[in-house]
């Protein structure tokens, strides 16, 4: 995927550069508007991510004239700027989706991935083939030796997918977004049984040589033709020799593994605030001589806009870069040096009082293991009670730089004493031991009973029901079996580390529909979330004091009081004016949106809603309040 990047801060451009190409985007960066707009018009690209304040042609301008020329590719637009007219702006102006500054990263990934999913991707109108296999995208006609093959929609993306992209790997969650649409969330094991669904017809139509390959623990490629391959023998004993090699040196190569990772984390993280301390010197020039004007009288409306988008540039790239601190205090500054603040008395002060905070800020050196790198580092114990040495290693293989730590017993005895030294934050346990009568039901139940606290996920060789029932009675966290690649199994630990260790919350729901109601507390609660649900708008601020909710969920159309209405109450007081509110609606008109919007919404949610969207928008709006929280204790 190809992806526009429209900003002019070089160190925040720089940074998102390396997040996207982590990812597997291609960028293209452009610094001001009239240079993005001529490379959009000229190039095919998948998405935009457009800053708002740039020179030549400000973002919101930019992105009107981009929808004006039929220009349908989706944009998402980053501002510091929180005033709801400005983002309302940007929204009608045409733009999909839009991040404040400071953001997260991981945030802003999301987001664009989701983008992606709706957008469609302009692409070539070539024959593809491999081997006998004809596509024609064209007619979207697939033949084999001449005979037509039958393919649902998803199998023919799929095969377009891999025969485009022949030397890449993708992972199952990489298929999920580019071929499954916004509107749909499957889980991971739909891309397999797409696959195998695909081999089976291909198979069936005479290929004799597997078109798509699995690559252990990654994913799936394109498999390279029969005569590019390595002799089978020699390619055998390559992967015995590197399997054997891995799993000799193991458990010495993930500790060498965290440790280079560290260090390679500390050197990127060093060597962007060093560029960013270089280029603030140069910014401190343009807010001394912006001061020296304003404190004769005489500042010039050139230097004021310029020292203006110099502090606005800080903003985002102190948040992002894990000075928040600063970035409140860029913020500031920016603030002050709009035109209707900048000629009150005292401003000029006050802008020399922030700029040393700033100096300060960058004078202090950074920690060694600052909280940006320990977010990054932070590694997750996971216990594996096997005495399978084989699966155990290329656990411990799958999981190197992956976050997690593996530590392995292979008895329950062994798991007993590990456990009691050090508890572990989740446990795979095997049912079955060669070499004790003791079976792991046992192990599971005293766990369950001594150690509620401690996710335990069962992963076995046999499938038997009565094992999954006797397993689900005892309390197990989940079922796994052990013919799922490493990498698989522990995703799926990593999803259940995710979901015990969220931090509870209370959630307000007002909806009219009882119905709907009673479904959303089935859904939230698992995730730790205390829910409180009002079918009578009528006694809302009732409720509202009574519980007071982390979050409130509102409905837009209710009878007696809608929820614009509501969430317009909320805004009005001081008390529960920074409370987030996301709406539920069946419409998604640009006028209601609008509404909601300038009403004082956080986000919204359509109806039918759909579980993992829900989740993942409350949970990030949660995480934003918990991190402007902790922003004032630190200030305070």
């Amino acid at each position: 995927m190809k992806i526009l990047l429209v900003e002019d801060d070089s160190i925040t451009t720089n940074l998102l550069t390396r997040a996207l190409n982590s990812h597997n985007y291609n960028v293209n960066t452009a610094a001001d508007g009239e240079t993005a707009l001529l490379l959009a018009q000229a190039y095919d690209y998948d998405l935009i991510v457009l800053d708002v304040l740039i020179p030549k042609l400000d973002g919101i301008s930019l992105c009107r004239e981009l929808r004006l020329s039929g220009c349908q590719m989706p944009i998402l637009l980053l501002t510091a700027l929180d005033s709801r007219s400005n983002l309302v702006e940007g929204l009608e102006a045409g733009a999909d989706d839009y991040m404040v500054k400071p953001f997260n990263i991981e945030e802003l990934i999301a987001r664009i991935r989701a983008l992606l999913r709706r957008g469609k991707a302009t692409l070539s109108r070539t024959i593809l083939s491999w081997e006998k296999l004809q596509v024609n995208p064209d007619s979207t006609e697939v033949t084999y030796a001449e005979k037509v093959l039958h393919l649902t929609p998803k199998e023919y993306n799929m095969l377009e997918l891999f025969l485009r992209n022949p030397r890449r790997i993708f992972s199952r969650s990489a298929i999920l977004d580019r071929i499954w649409s916004a509107g749909e969330f499957p889980q991971e094991e739909a891309v397999t049984a797409h696959i195998k669904g695909l081999r089976h017809k291909l198979k069936a139509a005479g290929m004799s040589v597997e078109l798509i390959e699995t690559v252990y623990g990654l994913g799936y490629r394109l498999k390279s033709l029969p005569e590019d391959l390595e002799s089978p023998k020699v390619a055998l004993e390559t992967a015995k020799s590197q399997e054997s090699l891995s799993a000799e040196s193991s458990g010495q190569s993930l500790e060498l593994n965290n440790e280079e990772r560290r260090l390679k984390v500390l050197s990127v993280v060093a060597e962007i605030r060093g560029k960013l301390r270089a280029n603030f010197i140069e910014k401190v020039v343009i807010f001394d001589r912006a001061i020296a004007q304003l404190n004769t009288g005489t500042l010039d409306h050139g230097l004021r806009r310029e020292a203006q988008a110099e502090a606005h540039k800080l903003v985002g790239s102190l948040g992002t870069l894990g000075l928040p601190k600063g970035s409140i205090v860029a913020r500031k500054i920016e603030d002050l040096f709009k035109a209707e603040n900048v000629l009150k008395p005292g401003t000029a002060q006050q802008i020399e009082g922030f700029l040393h905070l700033l100096k300060q800020i960058f004078d202090r050196p950074p920690e060694p293991e600052s909280e940006l790198v320990a977010q990054v580092l932070q590694q997750r114990r996971i216990l594996i009670v096997d005495d399978d040495s084989v699966q155990s290693d290329r656990l411990k293989i799958a999981a190197s730089g992956s976050g997690f730590e593996i530590e392995v017993a292979n008895s329950p005895e062994a798991a007993r004493s590990a456990i009691s030294q050090q508890p572990p934050d989740a446990i795979l346990l095997d049912l079955t031991f060669s070499r004790v009568q003791e079976n792991g039901l046992t192990l599971l139940a005293e766990l369950r009973t001594e150690k509620p606290d401690i996710p335990v996920m069962v992963f076995s060789g046999h499938n038997q029901l009565s094992d999954r029932i006797e397993v689900a009675r005892l309390g197990a966290s989940g079922f796994l079996h052990k013919s799922l690649p490493p990498a698989d199994i522990l995703k799926a630990v990593a999803q259940l580390l995710d979901q015990t260790g969220a931090a509870e919350a209370k959630v307000m729901v007002v909806d009219d529909d009882v119905h709907l109601l009673a479904a959303l507390t089935m859904i939230l609660q698992p995730w730790g979330l205390q829910v409180t649900t009002l079918d009578e708008p009528e006694k809302f601020w009732e409720v509202l004091e009574t519980t007071c909710p982390d979050l409130l969920i509102l409905d837009v159309e209710m009878p007696g009081y809608s929820g614009i209405e509501l969430c317009l109450a909320v805004r009005n007081d001081l008390q529960w004016s920074n409370l987030p509110v996301l709406f539920l609606t069946a419409h998604s008109e640009s006028e209601t949106v609008r509404q909601m919007f300038v009403a004082g919404a956080d986000d919204y949610v359509n109806k039918p809603i759909v579980e993992p969207e829900l989740i993942a928008r409350i949970v990030n709006r949660l995480e934003r309040t918990q991190l402007r929280h902790k922003l004032a204790q630190t200030q305070r």
